[in-house]
């Protein structure tokens, strides 16, 4: 009961903490997941520093968030530094990850296979998030837009909440049991379904932005994907032989277990809305 208690309290205040961010304003959505990047590929190369012979360092984690933030003011946001600045800085850190990687007395081609993974897994899905939370308005100008964004985290929640309910209720026909031996094709259509009743009700009362059909068409998107996203951090989890990727939130694991699903849906939600509009 304790446990469940726990876990219920970090999960809303994680939970108010992300619409608080998303809200308010687009700088304070910056600040958060900015932070978030940070922290989730700083965990990341904690595992992978401590599984392989590898080197990292807390240079890695932040090249990673000046990332997130030259997609943010490249897509409209206003910082004191140029999308140009940001970017050229970005890529400061990939030349001085490939040239220092060759001094290291360790594996080169680890290192920076590592390195890039970590950029590819982690910093670009968060950065595409600002894709998805610009979007253009009818004189073709790119305005932050907060229901995109909460439309996106709301089917993602959506989706994980009727797949733990139903695949613990009914669920018997496993969906991976290689990767992820509690999750079952119940499961998974209790986590389409979900997302599409969060999808209807967008429809209802955001009808202005999509009809029914693209609603539901994005939340189908990233349900799915979101799927594929938490299958991809179970199997680096039994890569690395360890249940949970860290500490960080009492009861649901670390920062890249609560964003599993974004790492693979933000991609593919982009494309959908690429698509549409």
């Amino acid at each position: 009961m304790k446990n469940l208690i726990i876990r219920a309290t970090t999960g809303l205040f994680f939970v108010a903490l992300i619409l608080a961010a998303i809200v308010y304003k687009s700088y304070s959505f910056m600040a958060l997941f900015t932070l978030i990047t940070f922290l989730s590929l700083f965990e990341f190369y904690q595992l992978i520093r401590g599984k392989e012979n590898i080197f990292s360092n807390i240079f890695d984690s932040l090249g990673g968030s000046i990332l997130f933030m030259a997609l943010f003011s490249s897509m409209g946001g206003n910082l004191f530094f140029s999308p140009a600045t940001a970017f050229s800085l970005y890529f400061t850190y990939i030349l001085i990850l490939f040239i220092s990687r060759i001094y290291s007395k360790r594996e080169i081609l680890k290192g920076w296979g590592y390195a890039i993974l970590g950029q590819a897994y982690i910093a670009l899905p968060f950065g595409l998030l600002n894709v998805i939370a610009f979007q253009p308005d009818f004189t073709g100008q790119q305005i932050y837009s907060s229901v995109m964004l909460l439309a996106f985290f709301i089917f993602i929640w959506a989706n994980d909440t009727g797949a733990y309910l139903i695949g613990t209720w009914i669920g018997k026909h496993k969906l991976y049991p290689r990767i992820s031996p509690k999750k079952s094709w119940e499961g998974f259509w209790g986590g389409v379904i979900f997302s599409l009743i969060a999808a209807f009700l967008f429809g209802h009362f955001y009808s202005q932005l999509f009809n029914y059909i693209e609603w539901m068409g994005l939340a189908l998107t990233i349900s799915i994907f979101g799927t594929w996203g938490d299958l991809c951090e179970s199997a680096i989890k039994r890569q690395l032989d360890i249940k949970d990727s860290g500490g960080m939130f009492p009861g649901h694991g670390g920062m890249l277990d609560r964003f599993d699903s974004t790492f693979i849906a933000a991609p593919a939600a982009m494309i959908y809305l690429t698509l549409i509009f």
